[in-house]
């Protein structure tokens, strides 16, 4: 039978495949733990190539000095800071990590909450948490007090040159890091010109609810999927074969306020009828 592999080098490639893209600890009290950071999604968008529309020759991006407009490579270019008009200090990669070595390489936990109290315009983007080296049992105490106690943790780690705020929750046997915005990255909804609640009459609302409960159901997201993207290879395809692309439906029209009620029935017998076939 093969070798078991230590937790840590299982964890030097996991999460689909995918590399660790920062190592650190978690700061539980007194109590570090080692951990690698993996990103938990993927993007399923097409790419797209820039061309020129007259001979589909591809564009390409330079980066150029501006003082006499020749290429740099990469590994020649560094991050620079203008401190007055044409004088830049350079920082370095090492300057970012020795600015603060205890924020730079840990996930300090700040307090503990209860998860619903966090508006969901707050979450920006999930990452998972792997154990590194000796790291197996700190790793799976702080999952079981989280689970126990049904909180969540309110951390804040760095991500390159910012401060991130996040939250830190069980998922499974995974530790799972989403960071969330902070207050000031959350535009207010002032000027939007909402309309009040006394817009809405009551036997519409009732019919409304009444949609709403019919069209309930557990949510499973293994069961939605980027249809759009299909469509869109599908004209790729019929534009490849020299064909007109087909176009499937139509774009919707606005419901007026006089047909809300007519609407609103039509919605629950469409749906009665989808549940009963």
């Amino acid at each position: 039978m093969a070798e078991e592999k230590p937790v840590e080098e299982k964890n030097k490639k996991a999460a689909g495949g995918a590399r660790a893209i920062w190592s650190g600890a978690i700061a539980f009290g007194l109590i570090n733990i080692p951990v690698k950071l993996f990103s938990a999604t993927r993007e399923n968008e097409l790419s797209f190539n820039q061309l020129r529309k007259t001979d589909h020759s591809r564009i390409k991006y330079l980066r150029v000095a501006a003082a006499d407009g020749v290429e740099v490579p990469y590994d020649q270019i560094v991050k620079g800071f203008e401190v007055e008009d044409g004088r830049y200090v350079v920082i370095e990669d090492e300057d970012i990590k020795n600015a603060s070595p205890k924020k730079t390489q840990s996930i300090e936990i700040l307090s503990f909450a209860n998860e619903d109290e966090i508006d969901s315009v707050y979450f920006d983007k999930p990452y998972y948490l792997g154990p590194d080296k000796n790291a197996a049992r700190a790793y799976s105490l702080l999952r079981e007090a989280l689970q126990r106690s049904k909180k969540v943790a309110v951390a804040k780690f760095i991500l390159r040159t910012k401060e991130n705020l996040a939250i830190l929750k069980p998922e499974g046997d995974a530790l799972i890091l989403n960071q969330i915005r902070y207050q000031s990255e959350v535009r207010e909804s002032e000027g939007l010109n909402l309309p009040s609640a006394e817009e809405v009459k009551e036997n519409e609302l009732d019919l409304a609810l009444n949609l709403v409960n019919q069209l309930t159901q557990p949510f499973e997201p293994e069961k939605y999927h980027d249809t759009f993207t299909a469509e869109i290879k599908r004209i790729i395809e019929q534009k490849a074969q020299g064909m007109t692309p087909e176009v499937v439906g139509a774009a919707p029209e606005q419901t007026k306020d006089d047909d809300l009620l007519a609407s609103l029935r039509a919605s629950i017998e469409a749906s009665k009828a989808r549940v009963d076939a």
